[in-house]
């Protein structure tokens, strides 16, 4: 069997280390213009679509070419579950011609039908949950909508995510199992580690669906006690639950993703992202973490990074 090919990375950095999109009393007051200043001064190459951004292309094209970034993706909130395929693909459309003018690799896409992700009041732990053959009449519609994404040469990265249908990684293998190909993987070792997850089998098991990557780190000390004491995501989010790679607070190896990476050949974009509270994470500081711990990691498995 031949080697794998090299891999080859961009690293990018989601803007909600500046700017919450859930929660906008975490850096609600900060423009945009800072946080796409601070993100190329950190040294990242592009930057995921966050609420703050032009929806124009015309408008977001410029501005971002000021600041030397490119527009990585963009996070879209799926109704496929309750909603047929054509509504969907309405919904989605907008999204869609933004990203493809923009020429982003994937469009990333969650399934946010009944999610507590963004309700404070709500226990994570009281997500819906879906039964083993829901998922897998859920993954004969995905498959479908990601045919035609695929098509439009804008291809699905399904995000699994805490609060959500998909979330544990017993329902990432039965969501992989249950799609064609055309379902692309989001691999994100924040939410998988926070679900309870193995890193480096479910990256291994799903490395040739795996095409856009999220590295984003754990406090574990935060993470018990949004278990324990039955927090919503919100709530963990505010008090700290997330980090970037590089934090000594943090428990996710980044050194054992770099070597998943250069074993699988991947080649894409790596996005640096941590929702943290600006006023207690200084954005600019932690970008530059993230970005040196992905580097040097990196380096060290021999996958190259570029500019």
């Amino acid at each position: 069997m031949a080697a794998p090919a090299k891999a080859r990375v961009r690293l990018g950095i989601n803007p909600i280390g500046w700017s919450n999109d859930d929660l906008p009393e975490l850096g609600g007051d900060i423009p945009l213009e800072r946080c796409l200043r601070e993100a190329r001064a950190a040294g990242y190459a592009g930057i995921e679509k966050g609420g703050k951004f032009p929806d124009d292309p015309k408008l977001l094209r410029p501005l971002l070419e000021a600041h030397g970034l490119l527009l990585v993706s963009g996070w879209f909130s799926g109704g496929l579950l309750e909603l047929g395929l054509e509504e969907e693909k309405r919904r989605l459309a907008p999204h869609l011609r933004l990203l493809q003018a923009m020429a982003c690799p994937v469009l990333v896409y969650a399934e946010t039908t009944g999610t507590v992700q963004n309700r404070i009041g709500v226990p994570v732990a009281d997500r819906p949950k879906l039964k083993p053959d829901d998922l897998r009449r859920y993954g004969e519609k995905l498959t479908k909508l990601a045919d035609w994404l695929a098509g439009e040469e804008c291809p699905m990265a399904y995000h699994h995510h805490m609060g959500t249908i998909v979330e544990t990684e017993a329902e990432i293998d039965l969501l992989m199992a249950n799609t064609d190909t055309s379902v692309g993987l989001l691999f994100d070792t924040g939410h998988l580690t926070f679900a309870g997850g193995e890193i480096a089998p479910t990256f291994r098991r799903h490395a040739a669906r795996i095409n856009h990557v999220h590295a984003k780190n754990i406090r574990p000390a935060v993470l018990e006690k949004v278990r324990s004491e039955r927090w919503s995501f919100l709530r963990g989010v505010m008090e700290g639950v997330f980090t970037v790679p590089g934090d000594p607070e943090g428990c996710v190896d980044f050194e054992e993703l770099a070597r998943l990476l250069a074993e699988h050949g991947y080649r894409g974009w790596v996005v640096v992202e941590a929702e943290q509270d600006p006023n207690k994470a200084e954005p600019l500081r932690y970008a530059r973490m993230g970005i040196e711990a992905m580097r040097a990691a990196c380096a060290a498995a021999g996958v190259a990074v570029e500019d």
